[in-house]
């Protein structure tokens, strides 16, 4: 026998209980042939060195905008890490006006008003941009600010007459102005002007965030909406540039894909006495192969914390009257979620409030119910604030919850000061998840927040804000728990288990090199931890020198 490839002299971590170490695995046609003693001996088309590094089974992050990551790549950055004050954000937006044309957009992303004092202005930013029209992304993707002359495109000169939106909020001054800022659905106002996008800028926006993905040590991405322009994606034809991204050999990590809830539709009888909700032709959740496929389908029933949108049970702490907003009407959500289950989709519906919480369990404990399905695995994507009866009926229902990591550190001091110090202990709840025997994925919500799945294991375990405050500190994890959350758990999250999330023979040939231990080494440097290749179905993807 001859193997495709040989990877050698590494420290393999395979979290595969029947053999958990390995120093070699053999590569026959992107899956793992063997290992140590099997392959030994063996020739191979390609043999690879590691080192002595250590090695894990590929990275998954199981909630991850990998082609909106691209697009904020290239386009304006304006998180606090680029523009740490509201006025380096305004000479940001002046310095890419002055390279455009007259009456080009400045299309920007990132701000957060918590780190930077408020949210920017339609005025200020019009002053900046020289007139021309500007839109810049909230860090939580939840808001957006547009400039006066961006309104008056859409249809609202002055910035008046700008109308209310079900499901959104439009900030207004004392003489009902817009002052810029829309929340939530209230966006496409706005936004329906940039969409949809360009099909070669799309296929651009999704090669950057594949490339970026693979330095980060990700072999697999769960892309959370894509497929409308009134709700999460770039265009209808989102499917169709992945495609051709991957034909291009842009595309090197493997992606499923959530399509939105209103890129569904009723499309009529598909056999006597059934009617189909989905997609055209019945094609639903698990279509595609293991390079590209159709996952769960995405709905958002609320808001985010750091936007104080989130629907709640109780006002924000540091919002008095405030507990945030549903999307959609409760019939409306209701509806989308039976329907959907009752055609065999996976569901993942976002989630962050404890009032949204309720209402998305009560309607998938009322799907079941109606229309009993074995081993469905809907989610919760982010599951923000869930007190003990919340954890106890998602492992009852089988829900799969996905908070992120990351955003204990990044956004956290932000969390604190929304949720106050009693509720806050209720903030992305893991090892509560873990130890009511709930399968945990790992995710980071890239891009608002890093996409490093390294940085998010490191805050999984240590759970502090970037202030250096414990947020909720009971909900730790092991480094071993969060390791298996960032393979394997992300795996079971898109019924993907067995071919992803362990090293074992007959899997996909998916793994990450690292430049350390994260087993071993000082739970506080695990952030420090550097990737030294990524390896997808056997071939070496990334190499930052620990593949020779």
């Amino acid at each position: 026998m001859r193997l495709d490839a040989l990877f050698h002299n590494g420290r393999f971590t395979t979290l595969d209980r029947d053999r958990p170490q390995a120093t070699a695995l053999g590569v026959i046609g992107g899956r793992i042939a063997g290992f140590d003693d099997e392959v030994r001996g063996l020739s191979a088309d390609t043999v690879v060195d590691l080192g002595g590094a250590p090695v894990v089974p590929g990275l998954n992050d199981a909630h991850h905008h990998l082609s909106m990551r691209g697009k904020l790549i290239r386009e304006l950055d304006v998180s606090a890490e680029a523009a740490a004050t509201l006025d380096a954000l305004y000479r940001a937006v002046a310095e890419r006006a002055a390279t455009l044309p007259a009456g080009a957009w400045v299309i920007g992303a990132g701000y957060d008003q918590n780190k930077i004092g408020a949210h920017p202005t339609a005025e200020a930013l019009h002053r900046a941009a020289g007139g021309r029209p500007v839109w810049l992304t909230h860090t939580s993707r939840h808001m957006s600010v547009a400039s006066t002359e961006a309104f008056a495109l859409a249809g609202y000169p002055d910035r008046l007459g700008v109308p209310d939106v079900p499901g959104g909020t439009v900030a207004r001054d004392e003489d009902g102005r817009a002052t810029g800022l829309l929340q939530e659905r209230a966006t496409v106002l706005v936004d329906r002007l940039l969409r949809p996008e360009a099909t070669e800028e799309v296929i651009a926006n999704i090669a950057a965030g594949a490339h970026a993905a693979l330095e980060d040590g990700l072999t697999s991405v769960t892309e959370p909406g894509i497929g409308t322009v009134d709700g999460i994606g770039h265009g209808r034809a989102d499917l169709d540039s992945f495609q051709r991204t991957r034909e291009r050999g842009q595309l090197g990590v493997r992606m499923t894909v959530m399509p939105y809830i209103t890129a569904l539709r009723d499309c009529g009888p598909f056999e006597p006495g059934g009617e189909w909700f989905g997609l055209d032709l019945g094609v639903r959740t698990g279509v595609g192969d293991d390079r590209l496929r159709i996952g769960p389908v995405k709905i958002l029933s609320d808001g985010s914390l750091i936007g104080r949108s989130a629907a709640m049970c109780c006002d924000y702490e540091d919002s008095p009257g405030n507990q945030g907003l549903m999307l959609f009407e409760p019939d409306e959500l209701r509806r989308y979620i039976l329907e959907a289950h009752r055609c065999h989709w996976q569901i993942a519906t976002h989630a962050i409030g404890d009032a949204a919480l309720g209402a998305v369990l009560d309607a998938y404990e009322e799907a079941q119910r109606k229309y009993p399905r074995e081993d469905v695995r809907h989610r919760i994507e982010h599951c923000a604030v869930a007190d003990d009866a919340a954890v106890a009926r998602i492992a009852e229902l089988g829900v799969i919850p996905v908070p992120q990591g990351r955003f204990l550190s990044e956004i956290g001091d932000g969390l604190l000061a929304a949720l106050g110090p009693e509720r806050s202990r209720l903030a992305y709840r893991m090892r509560s998840f873990l130890d009511a025997g709930v399968v945990l994925p790992g995710s980071t919500d890239a891009p608002v927040v890093a996409a490093s799945p390294l940085l998010s294991i490191h805050d999984m375990v240590n759970r502090r804000t970037a202030s250096g405050h414990p947020i909720a500190p009971d909900e730790a994890v092991t480094p071993l728990e969060a390791l298996r959350a960032y393979t394997a758990g992300s795996a079971y999250a898109v019924h993907e288990e067995t071919s992803k999330g362990t090293l074992s023979r007959g899997k996909l040939a998916d793994f990450t090199v690292l430049s350390d231990d994260l087993l071993t080494v000082d739970p506080a440097k695990i952030g420090e931890i550097s990737v030294g290749a990524t390896v997808v179905g056997g071939e070496v993807a990334y190499n930052a020198g620990a593949a020779h």
